[in-house]
């Protein structure tokens, strides 16, 4: 069982995020908060169109985000661990990328008021894949919207993420390398991620290679 009651899951689109949330849950008899995005109605036109759909879609993103995770602080003394597949920092990451400056400007203003009331993940966890096996998890899941991604769009989100990472430096955060290694067909690399997320972390980013 985690020290940490409250772990969240970052990575790029077609991570891994919710496929190992669930797997972790399974193993604790943890609570998950899986992120709602198919009931996003702005999501697809958004791929089409990000000038035109983006401020929508990032803001009910930030909405739907906003009420699940509020709800992450009441405890259940069945349920001490809750398993997040995404942080609400997710929301910054997106629309820094997506927004045009004006818009991005009003969105972190609406952020900061949303996220001073929640609860920060004790710990977070970010997937790092190359992009190449990126690219391959997007066409094998095969959701047609997300294929039209540009591999640059993918780019510029890994390298905001990574600096929104090395720019936290009150989180605990442990970034998996999974550039070797597929959580989901070796078992022996999943017990290794387990045993490590089951451990105290110390402040900082803390890299781990399973």
């Amino acid at each position: 069982m985690p020290v940490h009651g409250y772990i969240a899951i970052e990575g790029l689109i077609g991570a891994g995020k919710t496929t190992l949330a669930k797997r972790l849950a399974a193993e604790w008899g943890a609570r998950t908060v899986l992120e709602e995005f198919e009931d996003n109605p702005f999501l697809p036109s958004f791929y089409k169109d990000q000038q035109r759909y983006g401020f929508s879609v990032e803001l009910s993103f930030l909405a739907q985000r906003y009420h699940q995770l509020k709800r992450v602080g009441e405890r259940s003394l069945f349920e001490p661990v809750t398993v997040a597949d995404y942080s609400i920092g997710k929301s910054l990451v997106f629309a820094s990328v997506t927004l045009a400056p004006d818009e991005a400007a009003l969105f972190r203003d609406l952020y900061a008021i949303m996220y001073d009331s929640l609860p920060r993940p004790d710990l977070l966890v970010y997937l790092h894949l190359p992009m190449e096996r990126v690219r391959e998890r997007i066409r094998t899941r095969g959701r047609g919207y997300e294929q039209s991604i540009q591999t640059d769009y993918l780019q510029r989100l890994q390298e905001t993420y990574l600096d929104q990472l090395r720019k936290n430096t009150t989180q605990r955060t442990v970034v998996i390398d999974l550039a070797t290694t597929d959580l989901l067909h070796d078992p022996e690399a999943f017990k290794t991620v387990c045993q490590l997320l089951e451990k105290e972390h110390s402040v900082g980013i803390n890299v781990m290679r399973p």
